[in-house]
């Protein structure tokens, strides 16, 4: 029989990486006091972070995922504990379950990055995604930047197969894949589209690595690369579309505006933005996917998953118009674009 190919749909996987935050996410919660604030009245986000002495913002991603699993829900704009928290998670209840659950978490590891970040609302010290301390540094270890685009490569083969299938990227002439990675995302659309050109486009080290799989799969005759500080170089000029793969998500939003008005600025009339990522729903309640994705963004980088409310806010405040959206595949992710007018 032997091994398959990758496939668009890799929301089983996905589903099992993300089951990690399911025990622990409880477990801290129970411990700083959400369920028994939010057992006694509704509040807003930022009312019961001051009540708990938390990060509001951190608290915001907890909140999420713990709607989306049914233990919190959002009503006018506040939250208050489900009967489900009321019966086996508040501290008084006769069915609390909150010595046990701790109890049978072995992962301490993960319990200690989410208190720490919700206590801080900072990341903790060691990440478990490297890719913004080396973006943020401007450049990396190319043994660092190899191991990266191996993990990239291998986490983004499903969703670079979906965003392939999307027909708008055979209305571009040239399409610049910033933030590149590994190049999945670039390579697949290019092989999709016999008359695009592709440029993938990351920092030094990283760009080096993309070539590798550039020339892996016979497409250096239409993909190429190059070397640049996102943030502190020129863009090449030429592409009519800019994609950003996972992206946005590493990043607050300051700088995800400042993104957006480089891609603006670096684009013709007529070009267009793309954001491949999982959104959270607009009213940041779930679902469990991008909550618990946000989570991981929480502890290992600087950003969040966004809705798409808040992509429209950020994509528009740097000029762009008709933005809009559309799930790609059989995962969870979702193409947002827009056009400088």
């Amino acid at each position: 029989m032997g091994a398959l190919p990758p496939t668009i749909d890799d929301t089983a996987i996905w589903d099992a990486w993300l089951s990690q935050f399911r025990l622990p996410i409880l477990n801290v919660n129970v411990e700083a006091g959400t369920f028994a604030a939010l057992s006694e009245q509704a509040l807003t986000t930022e009312e019961l972070a001051q009540q708990l002495s938390v990060d509001a913002r951190a608290l915001a991603m907890h909140l999420a995922a713990l709607c989306a699993e049914g233990f919190v829900e959002k009503r006018l704009g506040k939250w208050r504990a489900t009967h489900l928290a009321r019966t086996w998670l508040h501290p008084q209840a006769t069915g609390f379950w909150g010595h046990f659950l701790k109890s049978i978490d072995r992962n301490s590891h993960l319990q200690d990055r989410l208190r720490e970040s919700l206590r801080t609302g900072k990341r903790p010290s060691e990440g478990t995604d490297p890719r913004p301390a080396g973006w943020e540094q401007g450049k990396m270890q190319p043994e660092v930047a190899a191991n990266i685009a191996a993990f990239m490569q291998a986490h983004s083969q499903a969703p670079a197969l979906g965003a392939a299938r999307q027909p708008v990227f055979g209305e571009l002439t040239c399409l610049m894949d910033v933030g590149c990675g590994s190049g999945v995302y670039g390579i697949e659309i290019a092989r999709a589209n016999p008359a695009l050109r592709v440029i993938l486009m990351d920092l030094n080290e990283v760009a080096a690595e993309a070539a590798k799989y550039v020339d892996k799969a016979g497409m250096a005759d239409r993909v190429s690369t190059a070397g640049v500080n996102m943030f502190e170089q020129e863009w090449p000029q030429g592409p009519d579309g800019h994609l950003f793969c996972n992206v946005f998500h590493d990043w607050a939003e300051d700088t995800n505006r400042d993104l957006a008005r480089r891609s603006f600025a670096a684009l013709p009339s007529g070009g267009r933005i793309f954001l491949h990522e999982i959104l959270m729903d607009d009213d940041y309640t779930g679902p469990y996917p991008a909550a618990a994705f946000s989570l991981l963004m929480l502890i290992g980088t600087l950003g969040k998953q966004y809705s798409l409310a808040e992509f429209r806010d950020i994509l528009e405040s740097a000029g762009f118009v008709d933005v809009q959206s559309q799930r790609t595949g059989g995962g969870y992710y979702s193409l947002v674009s827009a056009r400088k007018p």
